[in-house]
């Protein structure tokens, strides 16, 4: 038999299928050709169609069904992976009601603020393990104030892989990871914040049914078979946000392990059993994947908005060059970039800056030195050293990091951009093959028992730190930080 994983980015939905028994890859799909659309009304917003998500699915699911040349009887089970922090409204047909606001839309970020302010730090630390800031919670909070007509419609609210098992279902479920993530969550109560709850005005009653992670959670339907080319009765059997999946997906099992991802958001996750809450704001804390009442584990996650996104803005100036030869042209220039600093904050308010909205800046460029080649690096560069930045705050609060985890994907691809994060720390970065997807689909095998899978992904290369660069990297970082710290925050 043969499991399906679904990642579901704000970029692309991308599907994969594994073999259930020897955990291979069998085959991926990546739609749509070119990314899903972002709709932005007004400044710092983001919002997507999902039902475009869904669309994406069912394609991607036939793709695969072809490729791989099976019938939907041979799947065995179905693991949801998503982007994290969205937030989807339904009836009670479980239609969307609008659009989603998706992860990097900043509009909620005073309701979030104020809720910090009123409920105070003690029970955001102790209670919410974070400020309430710019999530889930808070963004429904918009809706009921400047959207009430439609709020009274609202029968559930959901996490967008909370949205995509609906329609695969007909059943509204959720988990105890997906409401952390949307800061929905009282862990010193373990159960939903209700003084957060009272001071949104949020209906309780709006929480979808709360499932585990690992688990037969719901079956695909007669509708969503007919949709999709599987069978009615598949179980749906794990769910979790992109980044604990990653996690997951990378071999993340215990208190140390760190992992880091360079899509469109730059993310850094590292798994405890311990909390400081020292960088409250900055820094937030989830419910991992294998969280229990009875057996905490959490994630501790730093985020950095203007990533691949960054890289993808110079791509599309510069024209169809492709990836791969703005690679090259990154290594033909000195690190440091002939002192030409990139800053990649133009995605919306930053976390990891106390959710300034800051945007992005380019400094020090001198036309008589500074080349494509410079514009190039100091981007990638700027991306990576905005990482370590993350790093640095991630340290403070307790995080002990000697090497990270990463997939072998977006920006790790690029060799400038790994050897800048392992030579500025001195640390090594351990490159995995598996995706998000495939992730989950291996996830769901674990679930059809009910429990974690220990499978892990072998290591497919090593970037070790050279000694020899890292006297000029950390030049180039402090000298970039410090501009960080005088001329934009």
């Amino acid at each position: 038999m043969i499991a399906i994983g679904y990642d579901i980015g704000s970029s692309f939905v991308k599907a994969a299928l594994v073999d259930d028994q020897t955990g291979k890859s069998i085959a991926r799909a990546r739609v749509p050709e070119i990314e899903i659309p972002i709709e932005a009304q007004a400044s710092g917003w983001a919002e997507q169609d999902p039902n475009l998500w869904w669309q994406y699915l069912c394609d991607a699911t036939k793709i695969l069904l072809t490729k791989a040349d099976i019938s939907g009887n041979q799947i065995s089970s179905i693991g949801i992976s998503y982007q994290m922090h969205g937030l989807v409204l339904v009836d009670r047909q479980l239609k969307a009601l609008r659009n989603a606001i998706i992860w990097c839309d900043s509009r909620a970020t005073p309701f979030g603020e104020k809720a910090y302010k009123n409920l105070g730090k003690d029970y955001s630390q102790a209670q919410l393990l974070n400020s309430p800031g710019n999530f889930t919670a808070s963004k429904l909070a918009w809706v009921i104030e400047n959207e009430p007509a439609l709020y009274q419609k609202v029968y559930k609210f959901m996490l967008p892989g909370d949205f995509l098992a609906a329609q695969l279902s007909g059943v509204a479920q959720t988990t105890i990871t997906g409401l952390s993530e949307g800061i929905f969550w009282d862990f010193k109560n373990d159960q939903i914040a209700a003084a957060l709850f009272d001071f949104f005005k949020i209906d309780p009653a709006m929480v979808p049914d709360i499932v585990p992670n690992f688990t037969p959670q719901a079956s695909v339907s007669k509708a969503a078979a007919q949709a999709t080319g599987l069978v009615e009765g598949t179980p749906i059997t794990y769910r979790a946000g992109d980044q604990p999946n990653n996690a997951y997906t990378l071999g993340a099992r215990s208190t140390g392990d760190v992992v880091a991802t360079g899509g469109t958001s730059g993310v850094v996750y590292a798994l405890t059993d311990q909390l400081s809450g020292v960088e409250l704001t900055k820094v937030n804390t989830f419910a991992h994947v294998d969280y229990q009442p009875n057996k905490k584990m959490f994630g501790k996650l730093l985020n950095l908005n203007g990533a691949g996104i960054q890289y993808r803005w110079l791509h599309q100036l510069m024209g169809n060059i492709g990836y791969e030869q703005l690679n090259l042209s990154a290594e033909k220039a000195p690190i440091g970039s002939k002192g030409l600093s990139v800053f990649p904050f133009g995605n919306g308010a930053e976390r990891m800056l106390d959710n300034k909205i800051v945007n992005g800046h380019i400094s020090n460029i001198n036309f008589n030195i500074h080349n494509n080649d410079c514009m190039v690096r100091a981007t990638i560069e700027g991306i990576a050293f905005a990482m370590v930045y993350g790093i640095e705050i991630l340290k403070n609060d307790g995080v002990i990091i000697d090497n990270l985890k990463v997939g072998n994907d977006n920006l790790f691809l690029s060799d400038v951009f790994s050897k800048t994060i392992a030579d500025t720390l001195g640390i090594s970065i351990q490159m995995l093959e598996a995706t998000g997807a495939e992730g989950a689909a291996m996830a769901s095998i674990a679930g059809l028992n009910g429990s974690e899978n220990n499978t892990q992904s072998s290591i497919s290369k090593t970037i070790a730190p050279n000694p020899k660069a890292k006297e000029e990297s950390l030049a180039a970082f402090e000298k970039w930080k410090n501009q960080l710290l005088k001329n934009i925050i």
